[in-house]
């Protein structure tokens, strides 16, 4: 780390936690008087990789806009949201005071190919790795203090003979040298298409990568300045709903919903299982399967408070262009991202100008080449 004794800026190569916030010193002398003092820390950050986790050929990075791909509306009974959901507004889970005193957002962090690999216990659900090089300052969603998911996202740089791979955790807890988590996942190589096996759940409840879903400020602002941001996304966002579905459709792994459907000739379809956009289900009850992609309609106006809200404004487009990808369980509209002090939340307060009902599902089945990998066809 180094000190601009000037600005008073600190500044690292490796950046943990990102966000700002704003805890409250307390300062006791020796005859225990004492003085408070909420100090404000912004932390820039410093994620720009998780924009090249999976090939340009994944689905994870094609568009699914009807005027460029022609993809249609996926008109399968299970396909919609919920329609009780549909009032909900898009809410950005993701900036600077919604979660005071700490950032709002889910934080990662880049290690090289040779970080030393730490045990690692898993206690409630799967797997996928006993050690990992998860370092002991890797960031938690939340910070260690919180009950929530604390989200744990390492990416390994390739380098050493190795591919880069992805590490994630959910409730990941550091205790001393070790991690323990409540499930966790592995993609031991991020520059090829492979999905996690079927019916095998990851750190989210739709067996999707976490990492490279997010709303990211590095690909927001790309080039330019938080006030006159210059960047793109191409990569669905992650959201939440209320409940999902109780299946999944590609590129989803999993799923953790509620809800049936049937096929043909009212035949019970297994819950927990994979359904086709190719071949859907005759009915359902309850919609909104695990890894449905929505796009922003055509015919939904962009909010006029996008002309003041640049970060805002690209991420609408994001909408149109790359929809949002249903993840888990949460609040209905809730949209994940990345904490970072550089977010504006007036700026993002404008994504509350759209609900759940101005997003229609996508008909990706053209797309699919095997429902174990993200590749596209075209």
């Amino acid at each position: 780390m180094s000190l601009n004794a000037t600005s008073g800026n600190v500044s690292s190569s490796l950046i943990g936690g990102q966000g700002t916030y704003a805890p409250v010193f307390v300062v006791t002398d020796s005859t225990n008087a004492q003085a408070t003092q909420n100090i404000s820390i912004a932390i820039n950050g410093n994620n720009a990789f998780l924009a090249n986790i999976f090939p340009s050929t994944s689905i994870f990075h094609h568009r699914v806009d009807a005027a460029t791909t022609n993809l249609p509306v996926d008109t399968s009974p299970a396909a919609p949201m919920f329609s009780g959901y549909l009032p909900a507004t898009v809410k950005p889970f993701f900036g600077n005071n919604s979660n005071t005193p700490f950032p709002n957002g889910i934080p990662a962090i880049e290690v090289p190919y040779n970080q030393a690999d730490v045990s690692v216990t898993t206690t409630l659900y799967q797997s996928y790795f006993t050690s990992g090089p998860i370092p002991a300052n890797a960031p938690v969603e939340g910070t260690s203090n919180s009950t929530g998911d604390r989200h744990v996202l390492v990416y390994v740089k390739a380098g050493g003979g190795n591919n880069p791979a992805l590490y994630e955790m959910w409730q990941g807890i550091y205790q001393d040298g070790p991690w323990t988590d409540s499930s966790n996942a592995f993609w031991p190589n991020v520059s090829s298409n492979a999905l996690t096996p079927q019916g095998q759940g990851t750190s989210d409840a739709a067996g999707l990568p976490v990492a490279p879903l997010l709303a990211n400020a590095d690909e927001v602002i790309g080039t330019g300045t938080p006030s006159a941001p210059k960047g793109t996304i191409q990569h669905p966002i992650r959201f939440t709903l209320n409940h999902m579905l109780n299946y999944w459709a590609w590129p989803a792994t999993q799923t953790a919903g509620v809800g049936s459907c049937t096929a043909t000739g009212g035949v019970s379809i297994p819950v927990e299982s994979e359904i086709s956009q190719s071949a859907p289900p005759e009915s359902c009850r309850m919609s909104g399967p695990a890894g449905e992609i929505y796009r922003l309609k055509a015919s939904v106006a962009t909010p006029s408070c996008a002309s003041t809200s640049p970060q805002a404004a690209i991420i609408i487009t994001v909408f149109r262009n790359y929809g949002i990808i249903l993840a888990d369980n949460g609040d209905s509209g809730g949209l994940i991202g990345t904490p970072d002090a550089r977010w504006n939340d007036s700026d993002l307060a404008c994504l509350t100008s759209l609900t759940l009902g101005d997003f229609e599902p996508v008909n990706v089945s053209s797309l699919m080449v095997s429902n174990d990998s993200g590749a596209t066809s075209h």
